[in-house]
């Protein structure tokens, strides 16, 4: 996984002059990975059905960033929160983006236990085992890119890209993007999707004008 960006390479300095600017624009997928098959456990007592209420537009989520940002441009003055349910033995949503500092909260929405860990060198952790209506939560205070998984079903994974800097964005159901508050200037933009990352694009952000860019990953 490519991770470039995610920890900001401070390039630009970030003034008052000028008003900032948005880029958008859509990421096409040409190849959406398929979930993980479901294992049947020993006990299947109040568990949904398999695959219930599984939404197959989660999984072509990609995120838009940029490479580097603006020196003095992210500035966080209190603690962000956030939330990645268990619900119908999946995270949810399954690609979640967030700055560095941000908590994350990890509910139980299912009638079932689950288990929330992740083996990923940013942010190792363990959260047990816990029941419906519980929840538990981890602080992610290093960028990069952290994989979830529960270690009772093992088909249930997700994706927390974490960022040194606010200028992101994740894709809405049709592919399409828009990061805000740019200020003026030159830029690369990434588009990532599950482990594959674009090469860097160049792109000028206009004063208080929008820069259109589409990827296509594959």
């Amino acid at each position: 996984m490519c991770v470039a960006g995610l920890v900001s390479s401070v390039s630009f300095v970030f003034t008052a002059a000028g008003a900032a600017g948005t880029i958008r624009g859509r990421v096409e997928l040409r190849r959406v990975p398929a979930p993980t098959e479901r294992r049947p456990s020993v006990s299947e007592f109040g568990a949904p059905a398999a695959g219930a209420n599984r939404d197959p537009r989660e999984r072509a989520r990609a995120v838009v960033y940029l490479e580097s940002a603006p020196r003095g441009a992210f500035e966080q003055s209190e603690s962000a929160r956030a939330v990645m349910d268990q619900r119908n033995e999946t995270f949810v949503p399954h690609v979640l983006a967030i700055t560095t500092g941000t908590t994350v909260d990890f509910p139980n929405s299912d009638r079932i236990y689950h288990n929330v860990f992740s083996l990923s060198k940013i942010a190792r952790f363990d959260l047990g085992r816990y029941a419906a209506g519980h929840s538990n939560h981890v602080r992610f205070d290093r960028p990069g890119i952290v994989r979830v998984f529960c270690d009772i079903h093992s088909h249930m994974n997700a994706f927390i890209l974490v960022f040194s800097h606010p200028f992101f964005a994740v894709t809405d159901a049709d592919g399409r993007y828009r990061i805000e508050n740019v200020p003026p200037g030159a830029y690369n933009v990434i588009a990532w999707h599950e482990g594959v990352s674009s090469e860097a694009r160049p792109i000028s952000v206009p004063n208080a004008g929008v820069a259109e860019l589409d990827f296509t990953l594959r």
